[in-house]
Formats: structure tokens, C-alpha cells, sequence
């Protein structure tokens, strides 16, 4: 069950907010060329609990359908996992939750260099260019 108190949200007693050090990861995270859901949805992730998927939306201000392309892309990154629960009263779909599978690190590590690499790409193309005039 989600409560919402002073902007913080409570998911079966573990505290979810957004704080300075994650808005600042997401804002570093988007200079990097990731896109604003994954960025958000990883800043949600990064203290390392589980947390549903209605929560990461509530959270981070991000839609449904936001949260499960960033969900699909952690996810064939196999850096997430999922695991349903049933919900303890009422009908209805489980409850989707979610946790890092590695540690922000290795994320960061992964990241850098794929940044490293398109820089690479980018030098050699200006080096050609330099060459052909």
C-alpha cells in the first residue's frame, strides 16, 4: 500500500523520495544522452530496494506507459528485476516490483563507456575530415 505524507512516499514501511542527490543523478544522467523516464526510473532504483512500479510513477511524476519503456529497457540491459505480487485485497492485476540487479556502479561503469566509445567514433570522424581537406 502507497501513503503519501509531506511528499513522501511509504510502500509497506520502506521510505521512497526523491532527494537532492537523486535529482542531481538524473540531471547528470541526461547530459549523458539518457532519456528522462530511464533516468528517473534508475534514480528511483539507485538506493537498491524493491519498489512497485505505481510508486516509481507517483515518485518520479512519470506516466505508466513511461515507466515500462524505461522498465523494458533496464530490463534487456538485465540491469532490473521484476517480480509480481498479488495484491492482498481486492481483485486485479498483481503488483509489478522492481529492484537493481547490479549496483549503480556497474550501471555508471556501462554507461562511460559507451560514452568513451561514441567519443572515439567522433575524433576519428574529425580526424578523417581533417585528412580530406
Amino acid at each position: 500500500m502507497i501513503v503519501v505524507a509531506d511528499n513522501e512516499f511509504i510502500l509497506e514501511g520502506n521510505d521512497f523520495k526523491m532527494g537532492e542527490v537523486e535529482y542531481e543523478m538524473v540531471e547528470l544522467l541526461r547530459r549523458l544522452n539518457i532519456n528522462r523516464p530511464v533516468a528517473l526510473t534508475l534514480a528511483c532504483l539507485s538506493k537498491g530496494e524493491e519498489i512497485s512500479s505505481q510508486c516509481i510513477e507517483m515518485v518520479s511524476g512519470l506516466r505508466q506507459p513511461e515507466v515500462s519503456i524505461a522498465m523494458r529497457y533496464l530490463r534487456e540491459n538485465d540491469w532490473v528485476d521484476m517480480r509480481e505480487e498479488k495484491k492482498n485485497q481486492g481483485k486485479g492485476r498483481p503488483v509489478k516490483l522492481y529492484k537493481l540487479t547490479v549496483r549503480m556502479e556497474t550501471i555508471i561503469n556501462t554507461i562511460e563507456e559507451s560514452v568513451m566509445a561514441e567519443s572515439k567514433a567522433v575524433l576519428q570522424n574529425i580526424e578523417r575530415l581533417k585528412n580530406l581537406s
